[in-house]
C-alpha cells in the first residue's frame, strides 16, 4: 500500500517568528512589522516602473491613505483601513488585475480571509463597510492613475480610460518617487503608529 501523500504546506514563517496559515489565518499570527516589511518589498505593476527602486505596495498604501485624508475628514479608523487596504499582499503578493480575473475566486477567498484576520488583529471591522470601501476604492484609482502616468508608461488618455480622472487631487499633492524598501518600511510603521495613537489616545 503506497504511503499517504503529505498535505502541501500552507503556512509561511515570518521574520517576527510567527507562522501564518494562509488557508486559515489567525489574527494572533499577524504583526505590523511583518506587514510593513512584506509590503515594502512587493513591487506594484510587476516592477515595470521607472526609477532606481521598485514602487512598492507599502508606498502605494501610504499614498492611498493620504488621498483618503485629503478627500474627506476621515475618522482614524477609516485612515487605518485605507493604509491596510492591500495588507494581504504582504503574504500573497500583488497580482495585477488582468491576472486576478484569470485566476478567479480562489485568490479572492484567500485574500478575504487574510484581510479579516488582519482587521481583527488591529481592532477593525472584519469586513470594510461599503461606504468606506467605496472611498478607499476611489483613492486607490486616483493613486493608480498617477502611478500609471508617472511611473508605468501610460499616457493621460489611456490612464483616464482605465482608472478615471483624478478628481480632487493634483500631482503636486503626492509623492510618486520610488523609495528604498527599508525607508518605506519605516514610513509605513510610523504612519500606522500615528493613526493608532489617534484611534486610541493615551491617557495622561
Amino acid at each position: 500500500m503506497p504511503p499517504a501523500e503529505k498535505a502541501p504546506r500552507a503556512w509561511q514563517r515570518m521574520l517576527s517568528g510567527r507562522r501564518l496559515d494562509l488557508l486559515d489565518p489567525s489574527p494572533l499570527d499577524v504583526e505590523i512589522s511583518d506587514i510593513a516589511q512584506g509590503l515594502a518589498r512587493v513591487a506594484r505593476w510587476n516592477g515595470q516602473t521607472r526609477g532606481n527602486h521598485a514602487f512598492s505596495v507599502a508606498q502605494h498604501s501610504l499614498m492611498v491613505e493620504g488621498i483618503v485624508e485629503r478627500l474627506t475628514a476621515a475618522a482614524p479608523q477609516t485612515l487605518q483601513l485605507a493604509l491596510l487596504h492591500d495588507a494581504p499582499e504582504y503574504v500573497i503578493g500583488d497580482m495585477i488585475s488582468p491576472f486576478k480575473s484569470v485566476v478567479g475566486g480562489g485568490y479572492k477567498t484567500v485574500e478575504t480571509r487574510l484581510e479579516a484576520a488582519i482587521h481583527i488583529r488591529f481592532g477593525l471591522p472584519p469586513v470594510t463597510p461599503k461606504n468606506i470601501k467605496a472611498l478607499i476604492k476611489r483613492a486607490d484609482r486616483i493613486a493608480a492613475y498617477f502611478e500609471a502616468t508617472e511611473l508605468a508608461g501610460f499616457d493621460d488618455k489611456e490612464a483616464r480610460a482605465i482608472f478615471g480622472p483624478p478628481r480632487g487631487i493634483s500631482r503636486d499633492m503626492l509623492d510618486v518617487t520610488p523609495r528604498p524598501a527599508a525607508e518605506v518600511e519605516e514610513m509605513f510603521i510610523a504612519r500606522f503608529t500615528a493613526i493608532e495613537l489617534l484611534r486610541h489616545p493615551r491617557s495622561s
